[in-house]
């Protein structure tokens, strides 16, 4: 009996096949619109994209994260509605985004948390709206959809980073205003984790170089189950020369592979400019007969690409969530495991 999970993707794979390429990236030729700098003061609207939140405490907190960054948070008509697992109807989540982002006292929309339920509002969303009243959008997880399609529709820098249930820990804090208040042009690369602070080598969010060198591009990523499903949409932004990220937790390797196998056979790779694997925190071996390891699979797939690649970077479900730019250049260094912006991803 096939899943809901296997389903989708094969869906998916299958749509890729029909669909016409014009569809892909169709705000490439637009001109890239970057969102207004956040500055102490501007309005934070909080929703509920995806999963719905059934502790209200849990919105409180988020409600006070916003409050000790400067911010003003400004709650969505429907922040806490919900409708099974997801927070309400497709229409009313999309209307919420819609609102702030006809609300000039609104800079940021931040999510309180992913789940599962973004790609089905992409249609239900006002692009020319979003278009002309660009904002920061943050999130990550599930919400990877909904930043890949901002992207794709409107050519909106939008920044894969902390949704408002993350730790908001120092690291995570410091990287989120340097990008978001400071506009500056960061560069992204693995700290020491605390448990390696007294230890002669690093052990945890080790650097593994695939093919060497560095590369320019625009920067796509995101949750690879996510973005996987919406291959073959206009909702996924164009490749062409592109630095991709990817990220995942709670899969078996096979369901890794596939995925991966998904976004090669869809000719995706092959535009690619450079790539990097993030965290795969809880993928495990198929406990059945043998099995490819994570490292296997990624190297199968990558390093006959011939592209500057690695693997092991600090982006994924971590206790400090960094905030990347998507839409953005970046150079990368496939032997330092750094990623450097190469402008200010706010105005």
């Amino acid at each position: 009996m096939i899943n809901r999970r296997d389903f989708l993707i094969g869906l998916a794979a299958s749509s890729s096949v029909f669909a016409s390429p014009l569809k892909l990236g169709i705000a490439a030729s637009q001109p890239l619109l970057k969102p207004k700098r956040l500055q102490a003061g501007s309005g934070v609207g909080i929703v509920s994209p995806a999963g719905a939140t059934f502790v209200r405490e849990q919105l409180n907190i988020v409600v006070d994260a916003v409050k000790a960054l400067g911010l003003v948070p400004k709650l969505a008509p429907h922040v806490l509605e919900r409708y099974g697992y997801l927070a309400g109807k497709d229409k009313d989540r999309a209307s919420d985004i819609n609102q702030f982002f006809a609300d000039p006292s609104v800079a940021a929309i931040l999510p309180i948390r992913g789940g599962w339920g973004c790609s089905r509002m992409l249609p239900y969303l006002d692009y020319d709206r979003i278009r002309k009243n660009p904002k920061i959008v943050v999130g990550f997880s599930d919400i990877t959809s909904l930043i890949l399609g901002l992207n794709a529709k409107t050519n909106l820098v939008t920044f894969h980073g902390p949704n408002g249930l993350s730790s908001w820990r120092t690291t995570q804090t410091e990287s989120f205003r340097r990008v978001l208040f400071n506009a500056e042009t960061v560069t992204f690369k693995n700290e020491k984790d605390s448990g390696d602070s007294d230890r002669l080598m690093q052990v945890k969010y080790r650097v593994q170089t695939i093919s060497s060198g560095k590369a320019k591009g625009k920067l796509i990523g995101g949750n690879l189950s996510v973005l996987s499903a919406i291959v073959g949409s206009p909702y996924l932004p164009n490749f062409n020369g592109a630095i991709l990220f990817l990220e995942d937790l709670n899969e078996n390797v096979y369901r890794i592979d596939r995925m991966m196998t998904q976004l090669k056979i869809a000719g995706l790779f092959d535009k690619l400019a450079g790539f990097i694997f993030g965290q795969c925190s809880d993928c495990l071996p198929d406990a059945d007969y043998g099995s490819l390891t994570f490292e296997e699979v990624l190297w199968d797939h990558i390093k006959p690409l011939g592209i500057p690649a690695w693997s092991g970077a600090a982006i994924g479900h971590l206790e400090n969530v960094l905030t990347l730019p998507l839409g953005l250049d970046v150079e990368i260094d496939a032997d330092a495991g750094t990623i450097r912006m190469l402008e200010p991803a706010v105005r």
